[in-house]
C-alpha cells in the first residue's frame, strides 16, 4: 500500500464520513462550521512520511466552531460524539481515541480558542509588540493545511488577518538577523578558528546559519515553522532554496583547516546572495558585502519610526 498524505487522506475521510454526519445531524448548525485540517502536525504542512505514522497521524480532521453564544456545550458535546462514532478505520489507517480532557489536534475545536492559542488573542488581532514576542511557529501553523469547507467564514477570515506579518515588522527582525549574521558569520567565526577554539567557531555557525535562515523566509514573506521542519520548509521556498545544501554543510562539518577555509568561503557567498536579494526588492542601494552595514540600512527602511528606532536587535 502506497503511502498516503495526511492532508489527503483527511480530505477523503471527511468528504466520505464527514460530510454527511454533519449534514445529517446537525443541519441545524451546519452554516455556522468550518471543516478542514490546520495545526502543529507534519501533515498540516505536507511534510509528512511512513516516519509520520508512529505518533498522531490518523484519518482524522478539525471541525471549528464559533463561540457559546451561537453553538451551546451540549451542541459542542454530542458533535464530539457524533465525529468520535466515525469508522476507527479508514483506508488501512487506524483513528486516535479523543482525549476527554481536550487538547486534541482534531475533532470539535473551538475557533476562538485556536486562535487564542495559536496567537494570543481570540480575534488573531496581534498588537506589534505581539509580532515581535510570538514565535512564528505559530502563526505558521494557524495558516497551514488547508479549509476543506467554511460556511460561516470565520476560520478564512482570521487565518487571511495573519496570513504575514506587518511590512515594518518584517524589516526590524531581518535588520536583526542580518547583523547575527554579520557578528557570527563575517566576524566571529574566523576569529574563533585562530583561536583554536573549535567548538566556540562551530557555535557561531550554528548561529549564522540560524539568522541566515530566518532572513530567507523574510525574504521570501513566509513563516519560518518549527525548527524540525525549518530545512524541509527550504526546500519548497521560491528565493534562495538554492541555499540549502551550502547551510546544510555549514552546521554538519568539522572545522578542521581545509574545512575552515571552505565554510568562510560559503559564509561570504550566502552573505553576498541575501544582500543581492535586499537589492533585488528594493530594501537597500548599499553595494557593500559587510552583512553588518546592510543591517541598518534596512532598519533605516522601516516607516514607522517607533518601531526603526528600537535597538536593531530588539526582534531578535
Amino acid at each position: 500500500m502506497r503511502f498516503m498524505k495526511g492532508l489527503e487522506l483527511s480530505e477523503k475521510f471527511y468528504y466520505e464520513y464527514g460530510e454527511k454526519m454533519i449534514k445529517e445531524g446537525f443541519a441545524d448548525i451546519e452554516k455556522y462550521l468550518a471543516v478542514g485540517l490546520v495545526g502543529s502536525g507534519s501533515e498540516c504542512f505536507g511534510y509528512d512520511d511512513d516516519i509520520s505514522q508512529d505518533h498522531d497521524f490518523e484519518p482524522g480532521f478539525c471541525i471549528f466552531i464559533p463561540g457559546e453564544d451561537i453553538i451551546d456545550s451540549r451542541t459542542e458535546f454530542a458533535l464530539e460524539r457524533a465525529y468520535a462514532k466515525l469508522p476507527k478505520e479508514y483506508m488501512g489507517y487506524k483513528r486516535s481515541p479523543l482525549n476527554p480532557v481536550g487538547g486534541n489536534r482534531h475533532g470539535v475545536i473551538r475557533t476562538d480558542k485556536f486562535f487564542e492559542m495559536k496567537t494570543g488573542n481570540k480575534n488573531a488581532d496581534i498588537t506589534t509588540d505581539g509580532w515581535f514576542c510570538i514565535a512564528e511557529q505559530f502563526p505558521s501553523e494557524a495558516t497551514n493545511g488547508k479549509i476543506f469547507c467554511d460556511n460561516f467564514g470565520r476560520v478564512t477570515q482570521l487565518r487571511e488577518k495573519i496570513a504575514y506579518m506587518p511590512e515594518d515588522v518584517r524589516l526590524k527582525k531581518m535588520a536583526g538577523n542580518l547583523l547575527l549574521m554579520a557578528q557570527s558569520g563575517q566576524y566571529n567565526y574566523i576569529r574563533c578558528i585562530r583561536r583554536k577554539e573549535t567548538a566556540a567557531a562551530q557555535l557561531a555557525v550554528g548561529e549564522f546559519v540560524n539568522a541566515a535562515l530566518k532572513v530567507i523566509f523574510l525574504l521570501n514573506k513566509k513563516y519560518m515553522p518549527y525548527y524540525k521542519w525549518t530545512f524541509r520548509a527550504l526546500r519548497d521556498l521560491p528565493l534562495l532554496s538554492c541555499l540549502h545544501d551550502e547551510l546544510e554543510y555549514l552546521i554538519s562539518s568539522a572545522n578542521t583547516d581545509e574545512e575552515a577555509i571552505k565554510k568562510q568561503e560559503l559564509i561570504e557567498k550566502i552573505a553576498s546572495l541575501v544582500i543581492d536579494e535586499l537589492r533585488n526588492q528594493g530594501l537597500t542601494r548599499l553595494d557593500s558585502r559587510e552583512l553588518e552595514r546592510q543591517a541598518y540600512a534596512v532598519n533605516d527602511a522601516i516607516k514607522d519610526a517607533n518601531i526603526r528606532n528600537l535597538n536593531v536587535l530588539y526582534a531578535v
